[in-house]
């Protein structure tokens, strides 16, 4: 099989830069190179010396683009590609007059099929390798995206959504058929090629202690599988788990108490925590992403990123599309520097690649297999074109670093920032 080796500026990790120096973490070479072999990055160094060492190898020089892992999109829903940037409504509201009867359409399994195409290609245009995906309660809908995920040989995490209450009738299931459903899915899909099925109860105000219950005990016979689902998203929200949990100790509790609380658990927004919540998702090992575009396009909150990482959370990047505002990872990480500045804090640029990289990687439980540019990797691979946009071009052009040069793409990038995606070593974009 042919070797392909891949010049440019190349930026990897070490190490977590949110909870350490972040100078010490970061593998950064003006100068690097990749070699991809049979889907994986075997090497990665100097391009010179990897040139001499494989003179054999297809040579792209990309000059001075930056040569990254692909991005990681680690909670997004693709059923609601076709209502992004709907008219501003508060979370309840927003489901109600968008997402449910959007949802509805996906047991067509053409439409699913469709919106599970398009959602891809967006998502590859934009630099994003590996997606994690809320489907919808039709089975239609989680073998659409797969498949159009093994077309393109990208790994993909992704489940039925599970409702059996306060949600339309049309988008109801029970405790038993979202058992059944989820199971059989499971057994089709996860550790098949590159997919990984997440277990996946919308929210605990949609799912009765029945739904969640049955849920818990599939994820006990499966534990290698994911659990995602949504916490503390916003206080109305908050408020209404209190009612319908009155036992509960708090919104986390709710789904620990039905087996729902573990390792594989990825837990969306997490914005509004209790000190309870907190510490239980540290001992447990369990991850939380940040949704920074969604956070604020429907008036949730502004999520603690740096206090979170000072407490041993593992902490994901996500686009959470529909009520996020933009497929790209780019924005994505633009929103996150907003929110750490009104919270205190201005994030470096290396936090917010590794956010959108190796992080989101590590919250998914694939550390070391994606998000990430070393040897052993499947060569899943982003290259960001500094100069894109006029306006990029001149803030570059005064550039002191690599990081006042990258930091406009980061702020002011979008899919022509993409000079070219690779996944499992095969080039997406010319």
């Amino acid at each position: 099989m042919t070797m392909h080796l891949l010049l440019g500026q190349t930026l990897g990790f070490s190490g977590n830069p949110l909870t350490g120096d972040w100078q010490g973490t970061v593998l950064f070479d003006s100068a690097g190179g990749i070699l991809i072999e049979n889907a994986r990055i075997t090497a990665t160094g100097n391009g010179a010396a990897l040139r001499r060492a494989h003179p054999d190898a297809e040579v792209t020089n990309y000059g001075d683009a930056i040569i990254s892992a692909g991005f990681v999109d680690a909670h997004m829903h693709y059923p609601q590609t076709g209502i992004i940037a709907s008219w501003g409504k508060q979370l309840i509201d927003w489901l109600n007059t968008y997402t449910f009867p959007e949802e509805t359409r996906f047991g067509d399994r053409a439409y699913a099929d469709a919106v599970a195409d398009r959602t891809l290609d967006l998502a590859v245009a934009h630099g994003t390798t590996t997606l994690t995906s809320f489907c919808t309660i039709h089975p239609e809908s989680v073998d659409a995206i797969f498949e159009a995920a093994a077309a393109r040989n990208m790994a993909v995490i992704a489940g039925k959504t599970c409702m059996d209450r306060n949600a339309p009738d049309t988008l109801r299931d029970t405790a038993q058929t979202a058992y059944d459903d989820s199971k059989a899915l499971l057994e089709k899909w996860h550790g098949k090629g590159r997919a990984r099925y997440a277990i996946t109860p919308r929210f605990s105000p949609t799912s009765t202690p029945d739904q969640l219950r049955a849920l818990g005990a599939l994820w006990a016979e499966h534990p290698t599988c994911l659990m995602q689902t949504h916490l503390s998203e916003q206080h109305p929200e908050i408020a209404w788990v209190r009612d319908l949990f009155p036992q509960a100790r708090d919104y986390l509790d709710t789904y620990e108490a039905y087996g729902l609380l573990g390792k594989n658990g990825l837990y969306g927004h997490a914005i509004h925590l209790e000190p309870r919540e907190i510490d239980r998702l540290a001992e447990v090992g369990a991850a939380v992403v940040h949704c920074p575009t969604s956070n604020t396009f429907i008036g949730s909150g502004l999520f603690d990123l740096m206090g979170l990482a000072k407490a041993a959370l593992s902490i994901g990047l996500a686009t959470d599309t529909g009520g996020g505002s933009s497929f790209s990872m780019l924005r994505t990480m633009a929103a996150a520097y907003e929110i750490g500045q009104l919270r205190g804090t201005a994030l470096h640029p290396a936090q917010l690649m590794w956010l959108a990289t190796e992080g989101s990687a590590g919250a998914l439980k694939m550390a070391g297999e994606i998000g990430h540019l070393g040897a052993g990797a499947v060569a899943d691979v982003t290259v960001l074109n500094l100069q894109s946009t006029l306006a990029i071009a001149q803030r570059a052009d005064r550039a002191d670093d690599i990081w006042d040069a990258l930091f406009p793409t980061i702020m002011m990038g979008d899919d022509r920032a993409i000079r070219d995606v690779w996944i499992a070593g095969v080039r997406q974009l010319r």
